[in-house]
């Protein structure tokens, strides 16, 4: 009996992930005819019609879902099997960690340094990625981890998530002149506001915080990063909502506000419990959730 080889599985896993022949020949970056033909020759060799196809599109037959189940186990399986090789060997795979670009990720500096004097067999690299560009690359296997903000948008059903922290959103505008100490939503519309591109996801969630007050900002710079709004405004007569944690990440100690009603978003670890490396991704999530727990603690007091 010839088998199915690894190349038409992984195929086969894009294609039951998105049902769409399309959108599975662009992820496995192949033409959609030499796709289909791959799918076609995968039916033949198990001998059993996986994929039903109509005018109307396509979907997985009750045998594709179970096949679908069993490959997703025995890909994960070979997948965790080489892993463990690889350790036994003395290699040591990277963790890919996702962090969401108006963030920024000199917030993960101090972690790449913790591990990097503690913890010699964990080695990470960090990507600074827009939302849903960071969620395609952890289905795709690309990242290990995201942290993000848990966005309506996101569809992270599929996945594990563990909360770690509430992300306070403050009002950085340092060449306007404010005695009050804090900003209403209303003062902050009314001024030059540099916001992030509408590409973003993080701009539909500061429209969001305004527009349940019948608010509109008047947007004066459309930017794509935190690095880009913090020396707009330290450029210019105009504020921004930025992260606490990111401008004192950068030793910004003054020129940003509290807002009035307050901006917090609540930040959460996004995995695949399945993945292989799963043993060190664990030491990494359960240092997070402390480190913020201790942070939360001291706080407090």
């Amino acid at each position: 009996m010839e088998l199915p080889n690894i190349q038409q599985l992984e195929n086969f896993l894009i294609y039951a992930r998105v049902r769409n022949f399309t959108l599975a020949a662009q992820e496995a970056n192949i033409t959609q005819s030499a796709f289909s033909f791959q799918m076609k020759k995968l039916e033949e060799l198990v001998g059993v019609q996986l994929i039903m196809r109509s005018n109307r599109g396509s979907d997985l037959t009750k045998a594709g879902e179970k096949f679908y189940a069993d490959v997703q186990r025995i890909i994960g399986d070979l997948s965790k099997c080489i892993h463990e090789l690889h350790a036994l060997s003395g290699q040591r795979e990277p963790l890919g960690v996702g962090t969401l670009m108006s963030l920024g990720d000199v917030l993960m500096n101090r972690h790449l340094t913790y591990f990097q004097q503690h913890n010699l067999d964990l080695t990470i690299n960090v990507y600074n990625l827009e939302a849903r560009e960071m969620l395609r690359h952890l289905r795709e296997n690309r990242l290990d981890i995201i942290s993000t903000f848990l966005l309506p948008q996101l569809d992270i059903d599929d996945f594990e998530r563990v909360y770690f922290c509430d992300e306070k959103m403050v009002y950085f505008a340092p060449n306007i002149e404010n005695k009050k100490g804090f900003f209403t939503a209303g003062e902050i519309a009314s001024l030059p506001f540099a916001q992030y591109s509408p590409y973003y996801y993080m701009n539909s969630v500061i429209d969001r915080y305004f527009q349940d007050k019948d608010l509109c900002p008047s947007v004066e710079a459309w930017l794509s990063t935190p690095y880009a709004m913090m020396n707009y405004c330290q450029q210019n007569r105009a504020g921004a909502i930025l992260s606490q944690r990111f401008l004192d990440a950068m030793n910004i100690t003054n020129g940003y506000y509290d807002m009035d009603p307050a901006f917090s978003l609540k930040c959460y670890l996004v995995y695949k419990k399945s993945n292989p490396k799963y043993e060190q991704m664990k030491i990494f999530i359960d240092y997070i959730c402390k480190l913020h727990e201790k942070e939360t603690c001291a706080a407090q007091h």
